[in-house]
């Protein structure tokens, strides 16, 4: 079986019909954040590079646009079927180029061809309705791909967040331009373009541009691009959603998060804290999803805090490459410094450190803090790193109340002895979705995937959800009198 990835000259060359690798801008190394070792070199694309990928997709999206539905599915399959058969590479570079330990890994390339099935089963969905219509009239409305898609994908699940928009894009027809994170254009955008290759993919129907927010800028500009797919920080998130509005561009923002996990009284404590500690330390706490703000009831709190410290003190980190470990290294040096200063802020204001909170190397270990408030930025900012800020409220009102207090819309839980106690709380909580007796980290590729609030538009993603972020409705009628 031959290499999907071939990084030997990866700067300044085209190394698939998908892949730019831009020569005329500048290049940057593709860094192994647990080692500090180069991987590669990428070239970073220019705005002349979006320019010049957007012509060419517009060119190509008309005759892919026009393919039998059928056709276009077998191509999402068959990229399905050689991530499947290339899993083992893609695998070493998430792990390598991404932080990720093998199980997140793993879990993610299973996700991945789960968003390439679904996206396959959309091309010969039914696309239109009938409507009503006087005599000698027919009137119906149809969905029509909306031409170029915009994809900007963030580095922390770099091949899924991506692959869940260029899928569904392709798949109802549209030309993509992928824009992945420079810290992860590998994983989040090579391996993208070879799986699209591979498959049988048309030329220049899909572009991968390595760039950074000049590139992104340059394609949320772009008059040809008519949509915007982005996932990532809710600063820049805002920023992409006004350049878009000003040009009356259609944009999807999948944002931040300050996710809670809410514990009630009546809550199986040991389980409810195994479920806290996956949710704020998986894959280093670099989740969109991840639980930000632990919310316990009084009664139960000390018991919880000192099981969530039991779990976060088995907890092993490390290199993910060479060592079986539990949590990986930090993304960079800059996210690092960002959640020790929110840990360490947190404590000048009173909060209590019971566990972690000391930076080794790349390393951040599974922190606990206590005693935190509404004031402290434990509680008000999305730490993005493996930080468990825990909260003690007295009741089921004063819990709704906290895990409300943010700007924020994406997740929240709650646990419970009561499915319908659960139910109560989860129907007075403002986010996107909420999950009862379980952790905040869920995917599926079939739910509708968003969040409210600093945390989306309100866009959706996953499965049937998908038409309407990537089509648009047009109207036809017909009469049987010309001269009418």
């Amino acid at each position: 079986m031959t290499s999907l990835v071939h990084v030997d000259g990866l700067a300044g060359t085209v190394l698939s019909d998908g892949w730019w690798a831009a020569s005329g801008g500048d290049v940057v190394a593709v860094v192994e954040p647990a080692t500090g070792k180069t991987l590669a070199q990428v070239g970073v694309a220019a705005a002349s590079d979006v320019t010049a990928a957007a012509t060419l997709a517009a060119r190509a999206q008309q005759a892919w646009g026009g393919l039998p539905p059928a056709d276009r599915a077998a191509v999402l399959r068959r990229a399905a079927g050689v991530l499947e058969e290339h899993q083992a590479e893609v695998v070493q570079w998430l792990i390598r180029e991404g932080g990720a330990v093998r199980a997140k890994a793993e879990t993610e390339i299973a996700d991945t061809v789960e968003e390439l099935l679904q996206a396959a089963a959309l091309p010969t969905q039914p696309h239109g309705q009938v409507l009503s219509a006087g005599p000698g009239r027919s009137s119906l409305a149809r969905r029509v791909p909306l031409g170029v898609v915009g994809v900007i994908s963030p580095w922390n699940v770099p091949l899924l967040l991506a692959m869940r928009s260029v899928a569904p894009a392709l798949a109802l027809g549209n030309a993509v331009i992928l824009k992945p994170d420079v810290r992860t254009p590998v994983s989040g955008g090579l391996v993208v373009a070879r799986l699209f290759e591979e498959a049988g993919l048309p030329k220049d129907v899909l572009h991968v541009l390595p760039g950074n927010a000049v590139a992104g800028a340059a394609l949320t500009a772009n008059p040809i691009v008519t949509m915007v797919s982005f996932t990532g920080s809710t600063a820049v998130g805002r920023e992409v959603g006004a350049a878009a509005g000003r040009r009356l561009k259609r944009v999807s923002l999948e944002l931040g998060g300050n996710n809670a996990l809410i514990v009630l009284d009546d809550a199986g404590v040991e389980a409810a804290a195994a479920a806290g500690a996956f949710a704020s330390f998986f894959h280093q706490g670099q989740i969109c999803m991840a639980a930000g703000r632990h919310i316990v009831h009084a009664s139960v709190a000390e018991v919880y805090v000192q099981r969530l410290v039991e779990e976060a003190r088995r907890l092993t980190v490390g290199d993910p490459w060479t060592d079986r470990v539990d949590l990986g290294p930090v993304i960079d040096g800059r996210q690092l410094e960002r959640i020790h200063g929110i840990v360490r802020d947190s404590v000048a204001a009173g909060a209590e450190l019971r566990w972690g909170g000391a930076p080794d190397g790349p390393f951040y270990p599974p922190t606990v803090l206590t005693g935190v408030t509404r004031e402290m930025p434990a509680f008000t900012e999305e730490i993005f790193g493996p930080v468990a800020p825990v909260v003690v409220v007295r009741d089921d009102d004063e819990a709704v109340a906290v895990a409300n207090d943010t700007e924020y819309g994406l997740v929240a839980a709650v646990r419970t002895g009561s499915i319908e106690r659960g139910l109560r709380v989860a129907d007075r909580l403002r986010t996107g979705m909420i999950h009862v007796n379980d952790q905040t980290i869920n995917h599926q590729a079939v739910v509708p995937f968003g969040g409210f609030g600093a945390s989306g538009n309100g866009a959706r993603h996953g499965a049937q959800f998908a038409w309407d972020s990537y089509t648009q409705w047009q109207w036809i009628t017909t009469q049987d009198d010309e001269s009418a």
